[in-house]
Parts: structure tokens; C-alpha cells; sequence
């Protein structure tokens, strides 16, 4: 087996490169970026686009041609070996004659994981796996969350001043952040499946929860719009059931629609906990739904409930450089901590200026 070298790091490093495009439309499919090299020179490069479309794989495939053959091809996500709506990737490959297969991570659904680079040895095609494995598996963090976890991704955005507040006492809130944070939570809802908040922050607020931005080519795909509602206080005049994409609100069992479904909505009842309905439950729903990655954007009471409920994978702080003082609402509502023992530790990954604003992106330490 031959040597990892700074050329195949520099290889798989552009499929990475090729694979975050389909950031916002690859959806339920994982991101995918494959390339293709024939004696030194890169003779094929692909990426999946589009679930139902071509995979990065087979596009790649055809930008090499017959270059293919005695090939190394470069993939951020072991070939597919099964039959789905394209047919097997290690197949393709196979086919096409290609000499060797490195992927920076096994595919960890149950159709695949093994399967497809199993294939590709038993056809005489050197196979080596983990080149780049983290930020592979980073990359498809949420793909990898619903199949291995049945639950998708929970990433949490925050906007908040310096000094932690989210809005003042009586709910003031727009904005607290500037423009430029406001575009990069564009962002954030085009590559998510759904985007999550509870009634409070519907009443607040009327949001409309969609991908507003033409800079941001998601393929006229919208994410999910989840409200948690309990006792079904939504009104069906509100905005977001006049928009684009689908809506699902979320109850506790046993409540008149009065008229959401009408209006436009999916109305679906869950186990309750306590006055709330159980969240975990949704999440668990929303993975049966192929939901990869859920963007929470809500008030401290749900944002402070899935902290305690240790369901947040990744915080998103965007920060506003002014203080709003003591008559304001807080980050979290966690009434059960009163301990230090109980505080959240933090893995900070990254911290970004963001026009005046800074991003905070976190992590929960175990």
C-alpha cells in the first residue's frame, strides 16, 4: 500500500474544498467532493449537488473520461454499494478501471459503511480510509449525527450584547446585532434541514424563519420551519405560513389546529414534558424525517431547556459590541442549575469579526 504523501493531502483537501458547495442543497445527502488524478494531473473533480442528482463520484467520473482508468481517485465519503435513486458509486469506479480509492471516511449508514470500499478491493483496487477523517466527518456532522444517533445536529445561535442580554425586559429585541451578523444567519438557516423556535418567540416576533439571501444558492430549497407549541397558541395569520417551504408545529397531544392546517401547517402532536412538549421526542422525529441539522433560534426558555437537557451540539454567539445593562433577558433560562457543579464548559472553535459584531462558534465539553 503505498505512503500517504503532501500530494494526496493536497488532493483531498480540494474534494473537501468541493464537497462544502453543496452546502446548501445536497440535503438529506451528505457532502460529497471527489478528485480524480492521472499521472500527477488532475484529469476529474465533482461534487453531489443535489440529492437525487449525479454523485460526486460519477461526476467526476465523467470529467476524466477514459483518464479514469489506472486513476486515483480522492473522496471525502466511502463509494455507495447499493442501489438507491443513482446506482452504486464502487461500481462506477470499478468499471471505469481506476488503480486506487482514498477516502477520508467510512460512509456510517447501514446500506454502505464498508460495503462500497469492500467492494473495490474484492475488484483489485487499492483502498486505503482516514486521510483527513476529521474534517471529513466535520463537514457531514449532521449527516453522521442522523444516522448514528437518530437525532440530527442541534446547533443553537445566540444574538446577544456584550453583557449577555438577548433583549430588553418588556422583549425589545431588533435588533441587537448589525447587518452583517444578520446575512451570516442567513447562512446558517440555508444549510440547515429545519430551523426550530418555540411559540413565545412566534408571538414576540412574527419571524419568518426562511433563506432570505440571492447571494445564497440553495436550490430553492427551505428549511423546515419547527415551532414548539404546546397548547397550539399560533395564529394562522402568521407570516411564516404565507412564505415558501414547509411549517410543522409541534404540540402536546389532544389541541384544536384552530385552523393551521387550513392556513398551511403540518399539525403533529408529541409526548409532553411537563407544560412543554418533550423536545427530545421532536428531534428524534425530525431525524425519522431525514432531518440532518437543526438550527435553533428561540428564546432563552427553549435555547436554556436543551442545555440542560444536554441536546446542544454546537453554540453560534453572535455578539454586539454594546452593554444593555440589568432590565434585560438573559442567553439561557436554566432554573434547575444552582451549583457551579452545574455549569456547561465550552469548547470555543472558532471566534470571527462579523461587520462590528463577533461570532463565537462553541462547542459542549463532555
Amino acid at each position: 500500500m503505498p505512503e500517504i504523501s503532501p500530494v494526496d493531502c493536497a488532493h483531498m483537501a480540494r474534494a473537501l474544498e468541493l464537497a462544502e458547495r453543496g452546502q446548501f442543497s445536497a440535503r438529506p445527502n451528505p457532502m460529497v467532493g471527489c478528485v480524480i488524478v492521472n499521472d500527477d494531473d488532475v484529469v476529474g473533480e465533482g461534487w453531489h449537488e443535489l440529492a437525487g442528482a449525479e454523485h460526486a463520484e460519477i461526476n467526476a467520473l465523467r470529467a476524466a473520461g477514459d483518464r479514469a482508468a489506472g486513476a486515483i481517485v480522492y473522496v471525502t465519503l466511502e463509494p455507495c454499494a447499493h442501489h438507491g435513486k443513482t446506482p452504486p458509486c464502487a461500481e462506477a469506479l470499478i468499471e471505469a478501471g481506476v488503480g486506487r480509492v482514498v477516502a477520508a471516511m467510512q460512509d456510517p449508514h447501514d446500506k454502505v459503511a464498508g460495503k462500497g470500499l469492500e467492494m473495490l478491493s474484492d475488484a483489485g483496487v487499492d483502498v486505503e480510509l482516514g486521510l483527513m477523517r476529521s474534517a471529513a466527518e466535520a463537514l457531514n456532522a449532521g449527516f453522521v449525527s442522523r444516522v448514528t444517533r437518530n437525532r440530527p445536529f442541534v446547533r443553537v445561535k445566540v444574538a446577544a450584547s456584550i453583557d449577555g442580554a438577548t433583549a430588553m425586559k418588556n422583549g425589545e429585541s431588533q435588533w441587537i446585532t448589525g447587518p452583517g451578523a444578520r446575512a451570516d444567519v442567513q447562512r446558517l438557516r440555508a444549510r440547515a434541514g429545519a430551523v426550530m423556535t418555540g411559540i413565545g418567540t412566534v408571538l414576540a416576533d412574527d419571524p419568518s424563519l426562511n433563506v432570505r439571501s440571492e447571494d445564497i444558492d440553495t436550490r430553492g430549497l427551505q428549511p423546515l420551519r419547527v415551532v414548539l407549541d404546546s397548547r397550539l397558541r399560533m395564529p394562522a395569520s402568521v407570516r411564516m405560513l404565507t412564505l415558501p417551504g414547509r411549517t410543522l408545529v409541534c404540540c402536546a397531544g389532544g389541541q384544536d389546529d384552530t385552523g393551521l392546517v387550513e392556513a398551511g401547517a403540518e399539525v403533529a402532536a408529541y409526548r409532553a414534558d411537563g407544560e412543554r412538549v418533550d423536545v427530545a421526542t421532536v428531534l428524534e422525529d425530525l431525524a425519522n424525517r431525514e432531518v440532518n441539522d437543526v438550527l435553533v433560534e428561540a428564546g432563552p426558555g427553549l435555547t436554556g431547556s436543551l442545555l440542560e437537557k444536554d441536546l446542544v451540539d454546537e453554540l453560534v454567539i453572535y455578539q454586539a459590541p454594546h452593554i444593555m445593562g440589568s432590565e434585560t433577558r438573559p442567553m439561557f433560562e436554566t432554573p434547575s442549575w444552582t451549583t457551579l457543579a452545574d455549569r456547561r464548559g465550552l469548547e470555543i472553535r472558532d471566534v470571527s469579526q462579523v461587520g462590528d459584531d463577533t461570532r463565537i462558534t462553541a462547542t459542549i465539553r463532555d
